[in-house]
């Protein structure tokens, strides 16, 4: 059995299913935990042609079942004798202007990207705490730097988890526990297109925002995603890394926009933003 153990949430797509498979290749044993492992077939196709079909051990896993939590983690202590990495990368967006998201929905994203994070890292606390090491590695995004039109609410739960890891490696990191955030720009992982969700207001063409929407998402498509292997493979060198930093900003558009946000003045930055994005004033 390899001796490093990682677990990887959200890992029937993405990030989750490029990293489980680039961690095996590494020399990890990966549990990959998907919240319906009746959509593992790609990951399964995956890990045959990288040949670490037998480093993978997937498992049915909901993030927002936070009782369940605490007894999946000590299931897979007793099955594997420790835990060095967990990958926190169960997330999904809301998309649509704030103005339209519900309440419900808001607290829906919150729910899996926030707690969901929070949940499964106290769940593992006490194993890593007692081994005295472990990666705790948040798949963050470029837009917990900054806030981004349209997905508030993916934005604010992003922030959310930024603001809590900073704190929690603070807290940790004399524990021998590294907490590290990973903040990826654009890449086609299907997250804004087949995994996204739209808030019930924000498709209505009742909306005040209906005609701005359909101009932005235009512009949108015009912008180039790049392969989400590079983000999997950051993840792999931060797993290998005995003391990685607290964050690593993945993708030039990424750095691009961070840069922006902290040089230009602010009413320039948003002017540019608006202007990019065909979201004036006009209905």
């Amino acid at each position: 059995m390899p001796e490093n153990i990682a677990l990887v949430t959200g890992s029937s797509s993405g990030f989750g299913l490029l990293t489980c498979v680039e961690l095996a290749k590494a020399g990890f044993h990966v549990i990959a935990s998907m919240r319906n492992v009746g959509r593992r077939e790609q990951l399964d196709r995956m890990a045959e042609n990288a040949g670490v079909t037998g480093f993978i051990d997937v498992r049915a896993l909901d993030v927002t079942r936070f009782d369940l939590l605490p007894g999946f983690v000590q299931t897979m202590v007793q099955d594997y004798g420790r835990i060095d990495v967990l990958v926190n990368n169960a997330g999904f967006a809301v998309g649509g202007f704030a103005e339209d998201i519900r309440l419900e929905e808001l607290r829906l994203q919150f729910e899996t990207n926030f707690f969901g994070a929070v949940a499964m890292t106290k769940a593992v606390m006490p194993i890593m705490r007692h081994q005295r090491s472990g990666h705790i590695v948040q798949v963050s995004s470029i837009s917990g730097l900054h806030g981004a039109v349209s997905i508030s609410s993916y934005s604010a739960s992003k922030h959310a988890l930024e603001g809590w890891s900073e704190s929690l490696r603070m807290e940790v990191n004399a524990l021998g526990i590294k907490v590290v955030l990973v903040e990826p720009g654009a890449y086609d992982t299907g997250i804004w297109t087949r995994g996204a969700v739209m808030g019930k207001d924000a498709v209505k063409d009742t909306s005040p925002n209906f005609q701005r929407s359909l101009r932005m998402r235009e512009q949108l498509k015009k912008i180039p995603k790049a392969d989400p292997l590079a983000v999997a493979r950051a993840i792999v060198a931060i797993a290998q890394n005995p003391n990685p930093k607290l964050r690593y900003l993945v993708g030039r558009d990424a750095k691009i926009q961070l840069a922006l946000k902290r040089i230009l003045p602010w009413k320039v930055y948003e002017r540019l933003i608006a202007n990019f994005l065909k979201i004036d004033g006009k209905a």
